[in-house]
């Protein structure tokens, strides 16, 4: 049977004729600039923000001249995560990681901006006289030459006010990204694709009168394309129930519902038609007096002149700018019981912006055709409604999903929306924006709520990039990760501090690896010394610590050069004991400026034989300034009157260390329980 369907090529229906300067032209002579454009991230922008990026928007849309066409275009694409499990330095936790996540699916945001030229007839085109209906087109020729030179000043313009606005940031298409290249598609095929991938195998198109198809997906169409389909009331933004609490606000843009929020594969087309503005004004007059003389036989052409009237009234009083505006949503499925559902998820989408969802059958392929990229103005005239600037703008999609760092060092994060791994700095990139001024970190939540979970994850791959993390636990809640590192190292790395009776934690404070004692390690000795000497209200006089820092002064010299004696708190005891005694005598030190035996005294616990002889002559000669995971877990000691203040003590000598010796090499110090 011979086939009765009308086929014909894309070629020869195809409205688009070159790509030039980075233009493209169709062949009726209409010129179009491509951006590609980056919105804010999900959940990062407050309401004032909201209202900056709406204003920013209006004053470049301002700049553009008559019979201009803006077409944002958000294609919201299903792909699925590609893991990086290839790389040699990979952990096995940071290989695990990625496998877990090995195809999860989640949804992608690409962003377009169409600027288009067109002329006064062709923005009053019926869908009747699209390029889908005509049987050949005949290339036009540029007609007003000056007006197009004006037109690319002004996209010029456009351009400079978004990406000074400091939140959107719009970046010009060159020609092979917009026509593609060898083994690379540009847009023009990824529209025809329905996909952003480097696709450059077209798929047959059908216009059904039941159904569009491409490929074998199945169109849906929803429109915005009647004053009546809107919400009595828009706004730049609107309140996120999930995330908000009544005290606080988690703001979205209006149009988020059918942005990042519906979970399906989509496109967001959102056209603004700007007309000659006193014209629009002029035929609305005319209108609104044939509404007047005809409300004598219908009252609704009353009202509609009372409605245009308002509408007039507006327009003047606070010098608004009247233009057409359009919106769709296009969704696509290859399971007719799927698209069910997502015609479904798009009307209760679209309720929730309170708009009436209406889905289109019969116009879907002139909407698509018209959504082509550079075929702006082929879009049927009579799907627009009139409105104000303001109002169209606050149909923008105004924020895009989440996105991975840029910066080489972060940890891996996962998208709460859908679940996507992804690369967050937290560290420099907040310091390089002017967010903050500092690295610190404060990580607040109630028991239970993953905070230890969390810690855990970021300083595993904090130490996996070369940091050094010293951590001061309660808890043990780092034990696993210490003996993970301990193991893979063979005991080079992963050092844990914990007291048992077994075991009792146990330190040298007079061990340095390079025999140099600087004035940190000299100071950090003698505030160690005072600590376990003096109570915590008992100052020491002048005279007392001068004497003790000429005693740990003159030990420090006599174990540099005598090799024999070893560093430890038993041999410093035993110098004080009898060298330095005799050198206080030779210098006539009063008693009552140093009593030395009341040094000794007190001090005789921490010596050999006595109740805590451990805790400060262990000989494991442990050198934690270059030891890259270290632990001390206090849980045991916390509220030891004598232990506790000497781990203490320790750590922050320990880290000091290393704030001053390790120059460009990343450290972190964590504390447990800090409020405590």
């Amino acid at each position: 049977m011979r086939n009765m369907l009308k086929a014909t090529t894309l070629e020869r229906k195809f409205p688009l004729l070159a790509v030039e300067n980075g233009c493209i032209i169709s062949k009726d002579a209409d010129i179009t600039v491509a951006f590609r454009v980056e919105l804010p991230e999900l959940f990062t922008v407050t309401s004032a923000e909201y209202e900056t990026i709406h204003s920013a928007w209006y004053k470049a849309v301002k700049v553009l001249p008559d019979y201009s066409i803006v077409h944002k275009q958000d294609f919201f694409i299903k792909e699925n995560y590609q893991p990086d499990t290839e790389r040699d330095e990979l952990s096995f936790l940071s290989r695990s990681f990625e496998r877990h996540f090995n195809e999860r699916p989640f949804l992608n945001h690409y962003c377009y901006l169409f600027l288009t030229k067109a002329t006064r007839e062709r923005s009053r085109r019926q869908s009747d006289f699209s390029t889908l209906c005509r049987g050949r087109i005949v290339p036009q020729e540029i007609a007003d030459k000056e007006a197009a030179a004006k037109f690319i000043e002004a996209v010029g313009q456009f351009e400079r006010i978004m990406n000074d606005s400091g939140f959107v940031t719009l970046t010009r298409l060159a020609a092979s990204e917009i026509t593609g290249q060898d083994g690379k598609a540009g847009i023009i095929e990824k529209y025809f694709s329905l996909s952003q991938t480097d696709t450059t195998c077209l798929k047959d198109i059908g216009l059904y009168p039941e159904e569009m198809r491409v490929g074998d997906d199945i169109l849906c169409l929803h429109t915005l394309s009647d004053v009546e389909d809107l919400p009595g009331k828009v706004g730049t933004d609107c309140r996120f129930e999930k995330l908000s609490t009544d005290r606080s606000d988690c703001r979205l843009s209006f149009a988020a519902p059918v942005g990042v929020l519906l979970s399906c594969n989509h496109v967001y087309n959102q056209f603004i038609f700007i007309d000659d503005h006193a014209e629009n004004l002029k035929n609305f007059e005319q209108t609104a007096r044939n509404m007047q003389s005809l409300s004598r036989y219908s009252r609704a052409n009353q009202v509609n002149k009372e409605w245009i009237d308002e509408y007039l009234n507006e327009a003047h009083s606070k010098g608004l700018i009247s233009v057409r505006c359009h919106c769709n949503v296009m969704a696509w499925s290859n399971d007719r019981e799927e698209l069910k559902r997502i015609r479904n998820d798009v009307g209760s989408q679209l309720a929730l912006m309170e708009c009436k969802p209406r889905h289109n059958t019969t116009d879907t392929p002139t909407l698509f055709w018209a959504g082509i990229p550079g075929n702006e103005a082929d879009f049927p005239a009579e799907e627009s409604f009139y409105t104000f600037l303001g109002q169209a703008l606050c149909l923008f999609v105004e924020e895009t999903n989440y996105k991975s760092s840029l910066s080489p060092f972060g940890i891996k994060m996962v998208d709460r929306v859908s679940g996507r791994p992804l690369h967050i700095d937290i560290s420099d990139l907040p310091m390089k924006k002017g967010i903050t001024t500092n690295r610190n970190k404060f990580i607040l939540g109630p028991s239970g709520s993953g905070k230890s979970f969390f810690t855990n994850h970021m300083v595993r791959q904090y130490y996996e990039q070369g940091a050094h993390v010293l951590l001061v636990d309660t808890g043990n809640s780092y034990l696993g990760l210490s003996q993970l590192i301990h193991n893979r190292t063979h005991g080079e790395d992963g050092i844990y501090f914990t007291y048992t009776n077994e075991n009792p934690i146990a330190f040298n404070p007079f061990y340095v690896e390079d025999g140099v004692f600087d004035i940190e390690k000299k100071e950090s000795i003698k505030t160690l010394i005072l600590t376990l000497w003096k109570r915590d209200d008992e100052a020491p006089k002048r005279s007392e610590e001068v004497a003790l820092s000429n005693a740990v002064s003159a030990y420090i010299e006599l174990i540099g050069k005598d090799r024999s004696v070893t560093p430890c708190f038993n041999t410093f005891y035993e110098f004080v004991r009898d060298d330095y005694r005799r050198q206080l005598e030779q210098k006539n030190v009063r008693e009552k400026d140093f009593d030395i035996d009341n040094f000794l005294n007190v001090l005789e616990p921490y010596y050999r034989g006595g109740e805590y002889d451990y805790l400060l002559n262990s000989d494991k000669e442990l050198d934690l300034l270059h030891k890259r995971f270290i632990v001390f877990e206090l849980d045991n000691i916390k509220d030891h009157k004598i232990l506790f203040p000497v781990t203490t003590i320790i750590i922050m000598e320990a880290f000091i260390n290393k704030m001053r010796k390790l120059k460009g090499i990343r450290k972190l110090i964590l504390i447990e329980e800090a409020w405590l």
